[in-house]
């Protein structure tokens, strides 16, 4: 053999290329979200001055809810493989690239579901666990299909997209109650400009996809501001409600004010002119928002005090 013959060995993932494909496929960037939602649901149900009492359970029973969440995106992408390779945004996915195959994807998904519902109905609460596993049913097998039917699949999926705080209420309360609803409803209004910010920067990828985003669909241009501009500006008196019954106070109030009228400036400046720079900034003033409203109830004196009496 000479000097210059080469012998190509095939090189498998690293430990960290690894992890990251089953990362991927449970969008985990998705879960920490959802296990945020689901954990602030259910310490307000514990009430917010428990302590590390409510604490623990709390993040357990969020973190259920999360495996669940994880098992609904391995699924999503298990039912979409064909579809993601036809798409740049998603071509590169694990199932697409033959990284994980598809037996081991559904077995993993699968295992997600049962350790997250058995969890909840064994450590926490029966109804929990079947609102978790409706969840998880309605995000695979309605919203996913329905994307390559209908734009009204943005709607469906925000009512699945919206149950983690009502889930995590339950979890801790044994039944719905007004803060999991408040928040349920707060989340469902939020999804919308949220979701029309991404379909509109990706709108090619769903053509090529033939999913049936907004603005993706003939003759859309404009649709995604405006309709994003009316959500956003519907979340401010739907966030209000809690101050509206008297179960926050003005700590949340001013707060919320803020972050609405921030998401709705945003909008506003979308629908104004539909760029990807707006769109981005939609985006990202709706990542910002979550998370900051949820410390606004966790941190309002009023809502400790109402929980406290």
């Amino acid at each position: 053999m000479s000097g210059h013959d080469r012998i190509d060995v095939a090189v498998g993932p690293t430990p960290l290329e690894w992890l990251a494909g089953w990362a991927v496929l449970s969008k985990a960037k998705i879960g920490v979200f959802v296990t945020l939602a689901a954990f602030t649901g259910a310490l307000l149900a514990a009430g917010p001055a428990s302590g590390v009492a409510g604490i623990a359970p709390a993040l357990e029973s969020a973190l259920y809810i999360g495996l669940v969440a994880a098992a609904s995106g391995v699924f999503n992408q298990v039912i979409e493989r064909e579809l993601d390779a036809r798409m740049p945004r998603t071509m590169l996915r694990p199932l697409v690239t033959g990284q994980i195959r598809t037996r081991d994807a559904v077995l993993y998904g699968a295992l997600l579901a049962l350790v997250g519902t058995t969890g909840l109905a064994t450590r926490f609460d029966v109804l929990a666990a079947l609102l978790s596993l409706a969840t998880l049913l309605a995000y695979t097998l309605v919203y996913t299909p329905l994307k390559r039917v209908s734009s009204f699949n943005t709607t469906v999926g925000a009512i699945p997209g919206a149950m983690p705080p009502l889930i995590g209420y339950v979890a801790i309360a044994g039944a719905p109650g007004p803060w999991g609803l408040y928040l349920f409803a707060t989340i469902f209004v939020w999804q919308f400009p949220h979701f029309l910010a991404i379909a509109w920067l990706y709108r090619d990828d769903y053509r090529a996809g033939g999913m049936k985003m907004l603005p993706a669909l003939p003759n859309s241009a404009g649709l995604a501001g405006r309709q994003a501009l009316v959500y956003a500006l519907t979340l401010l008196p739907v966030s209000l409600l809690p101050v509206l019954r008297g179960e926050a106070g003005a700590f949340y109030a001013i707060g919320t004010l803020i972050l609405g009228g921030g998401y709705a400036l945003s909008a506003a400046l979308f629908a104004h002119r539909e760029t990807a720079a707006r769109a981005r900034g939609v985006l990202f003033t709706s990542l910002a928002y979550l998370p900051l409203l949820f410390s606004l109830v966790l941190l309002d004196p009023a809502v400790s005090r109402a929980f406290a009496s």
